[in-house]
């Protein structure tokens, strides 16, 4: 249990050093934004409290926001996602539950659930970051071109590392 604790505030550190020294310095023609550090929501466990989730989720956005000069933008955004995941994870549960001692990985529950998983919080973060960034809808094809294409990136990255690092 307690490597649980350690693994996850390490992955908390790593996530946001990675997304701060390194993936915010991408910006691919003003419409791709990788943020791979939401991936710290989505992995976390399934019986995660919902406080708890919200909670980290508004500190994992708050420390992206220190260092990137955006007050409130991530840590909206991510408690926005964090709010969203037990209903997704009980729209995609499977018909018996999710088993004990398991977590939202790609080993356990396959490439499809996975996907969809992550696709549906990943589009509902990216929706609500960029619309707060623009605060009006007049520019709202571009916003939607920088959601879908942030979202397809930062999926792939995802799904990347559920291969590469999370391996059993």
């Amino acid at each position: 249990m307690i490597n649980i604790y350690i693994r996850n505030i390490l992955r908390f550190f790593t996530v946001v050093l990675l997304q701060v020294l390194l993936l915010d310095n991408i910006q691919l023609g003003g419409y791709l934004n990788p943020y791979f550090y939401v991936i710290f929501i989505l992995l976390l466990p399934f019986e995660t409290p919902k406080w708890l989730l919200i909670t980290l989720a508004f500190m994992l956005g708050f420390s992206v926001d220190l260092f990137n000069g955006t007050p409130g933008m991530h840590a909206s955004a991510s408690v926005f996602m964090a709010f969203m995941r037990p209903f997704t994870l009980k729209n995609f549960s499977p018909r018996e539950g999710y088993e004990s001692g398991t977590f939202p990985r790609v080993y356990y529950y396959g490439i499809e659930w996975f996907t969809k998983y992550t696709v549906i919080l990943i589009m509902s973060h990216q929706l609500f970051l960029y619309l707060v960034e623009s605060f009006h809808f007049s520019d709202i094809l571009f916003t939607l071109a920088r959601v879908i294409l942030s979202t397809i990136l930062t999926t792939v990255l995802i799904l990347l590392s559920q291969f590469f690092i999370y391996r059993k």
